[in-house]
């Protein structure tokens, strides 16, 4: 289990009713009661209230349903509706008044109070003054937003990340820039994102495009799972409506659920999903086979390396990690390789001929190591090393990546770059090598017409270029604007595709036959890629999630960071972003 899971209801308060253990419940309830023991402050039902945040307030009614994340700092009277929340970073101090439904982003600040300006004084002896803000129901506020004393916000606004707010906001204006002035009104049937020669908010409608998306998937996240759900017999999850039920159907079940409800699905209890998780696992291999046709746990042989009991390791553990679970037992198929064994493997795999493939073995061995270290479990001594060691010193300078690609094409050496540095250098927290070469190859490949022409895209190959630059970006700003016209040009093509009650195909492509179908992989694969594309335009925070699972951007664990010098490997200091 990730090591800091407890973190994540600090930093993402939402998930914490529908995936708290007791104890965290327990914990929660106790840390609330004696807040409340205070005079002046009234908390609602299912309202989270983390010990991290600096809340000092002469007067606070926090709602039902309502949060304040980490890091945030809130003083004076306030009071908050239903379903609010205050996320990381942000200042909420004076009086101020939200109604219900008002989310505000990360490192906002809003001031309901300032200072006097007579210039006989110096400014720090100048009396405070304070005319309050009050804020209206169903309202977003993004991120880096400021709003000053004596605003009012009308109910159903939307306040544009940046944004520095002066005056007041009509009901339903969607506002940005500094000052903040109207772009138009959110009940405007207008595209989300105009197209050339409209006139347009300044970030082209990127914020209101993806807030609508997002509203749009949490509205129809129930009924997607739902008709994915098998009653027959035990139940279980479909890709899709008359497909056959697999095991990452329900891990992909689960992480939709996650992402878009802040809930397991309601199918099954949270111990129920766990239990038949867990069940899966083989406790000689520790591996998660497919399921057989009566679906029941196939019972043939298990290799690591061959079959679907290969991905298990990734969708299987990270569910239950969604679930605030783990695997029962080790993935002794990993755990039992040494050092020679890792290293052999890794010399063995086809990098010339298939990149792909080779990356993959590497996430799954990788990611297996890592549920072994949560557990306690040891790994094979040196092993981890030796698959660190192999692939800094097997990395080609040239393009920053693994195999060598082609004059034809950069495919599968783009997509097993994703794979292999996802359950290594991103899952431990480890720096990329060769960073600016590589962004030079994933862009060239980002370009071909063949895979990223519009209606020619699948959710693979997008992701498989959006991670690496998002994981690149972290490092360098070699070529960030090129970064973010991609980005930009394949968000708005994904952020059309939605299907109403349904979710998302995995390809675009019309001729890509049942891949063209709306599916739960689909579903959950692109709902982590326009994080990403959002993310390396600045503007994630509208979409209100943020991927925890497989996709999560966060490392799952924070290693010393390796580095070579001189063909020597050595342990520098630890890397704390991500």
């Amino acid at each position: 289990m990730n090591p800091q899971h407890h973190l994540s209801y600090d930093y993402s308060p939402w998930t914490f009713w529908g995936s708290a253990s007791d104890e965290e419940r327990e914990a929660q309830h106790d840390y609330q009661k004696s807040f409340a023991e205070r005079a002046g402050v009234s908390i609602g039902d299912r309202a989270f209230l983390t010990p991290l945040a600096s809340v000092d307030p002469d007067y606070l009614a926090l709602g039902a349903d309502s949060f304040i994340a980490a890091h945030a700092y809130v003083t004076g009277s306030i009071t908050m509706g239903d379903d609010c929340t205050i996320n990381a970073f942000t200042v909420v101090r004076g009086t101020i008044t939200m109604g219900d439904g008002v989310r505000i982003g990360a490192h906002t600040s809003i001031l309901g109070f300032n200072h006097s300006m007579e210039p006989s004084q110096p400014v720090f002896k100048q009396p405070l003054t304070s005319k309050g803000i009050s804020i209206g129901d169903d309202v977003w506020i993004g991120s880096n937003v400021v709003v000053l004393d004596g605003v009012t916000v009308g109910s159903h606004a939307v306040l544009a990340a940046g944004a520095v707010v002066t005056k007041d906001v009509p009901e339903w204006s969607i506002v940005g820039g500094n000052p903040a002035r109207h772009i138009r009104d959110r009940r405007d049937s207008a595209s989300a994102i105009p197209a050339a020669g409209v006139e347009a908010a300044p970030d082209g409608g990127l914020l209101a495009g993806l807030a609508d998306f997002a509203d749009a998937a949490r509205a129809d996240a129930s009924a997607i799972l739902a008709r994915s759900w098998t009653s027959a017999a035990s139940g279980r999850y479909v890709d899709r409506p008359g497909a056959v039920p697999t095991v990452r159907a329900h891990c992909d079940a689960i992480e939709i659920a996650d992402l878009l409800l802040g809930s397991v699905p309601s199918q099954l209890s949270r111990d129920e999903h766990v239990s038949r998780l867990q069940a899966l696992q083989d406790p000689v291999t520790g591996l998660a086979p497919e399921l057989g046709s009566d679906t029941r746990v196939y019972a043939g042989d298990l290799s690591f390396g061959t079959g679907p009991a290969t991905y298990h390791v990734l969708s299987v553990g990270y569910a239950l990690d969604l679930l605030g679970s783990r695997f029962e037992h080790p993935v002794h198929a990993v755990a039992g390789m040494d050092a020679a064994a890792v290293a052999a493997s890794l010399d063995a795999l086809p990098w010339r001929k298939e990149a792909w493939e080779s990356g993959a073995w590497v996430d799954a061995w990788s990611t297996a190591a890592y549920w072994n270290l949560a557990q306690a479990h040891p790994n094979s001594p040196g092993s981890l090393d030796v698959l660190f060691g192999w692939l800094l010193t097997h990395v080609n300078p040239a393009a920053g990546t693994w195999g060598t690609p082609t004059d034809d094409t950069r495919l599968k050496v783009v997509n097993g770059y994703y794979r292999l540095t996802r359950g290594t250098f991103a899952q431990f927290g480890l720096p990329v090598p060769h960073v600016e070469r590589l962004v030079d190859t994933v862009l060239e490949h980002s370009v071909d017409p063949r895979y990223f022409a519009p209606d020619r895209q699948n959710a693979c190959n997008v992701l498989d270029v959006v991670h690496p630059l998002w994981l690149a970006s972290k490092q360098t700003t070699h070529r960030r604007e090129d970064m973010k016209e991609w980005a930009k040009a394949q968000l708005k093509h994904a952020l059309g595709r939605w299907h109403p009650g349904e979710g998302l195909a995995f390809s675009a492509a019309p001729g890509s036959g049942d891949q063209h179908l709306p599916t739960l992989q689909g579903t959950e694969m692109w709902l982590a890629i326009i994080w990403y594309l959002a993310d390396l335009l600045d503007s994630a925070e509208a979409l209100g999630y943020r991927p925890r699972g497989v996709h999560r951007p966060e490392p799952a664990l924070l290693l010393p960071t390796l580095q070579a010098e001189a063909g020597d490997i050595h342990i520098a200091s630890k890397r704390t972003d991500s």
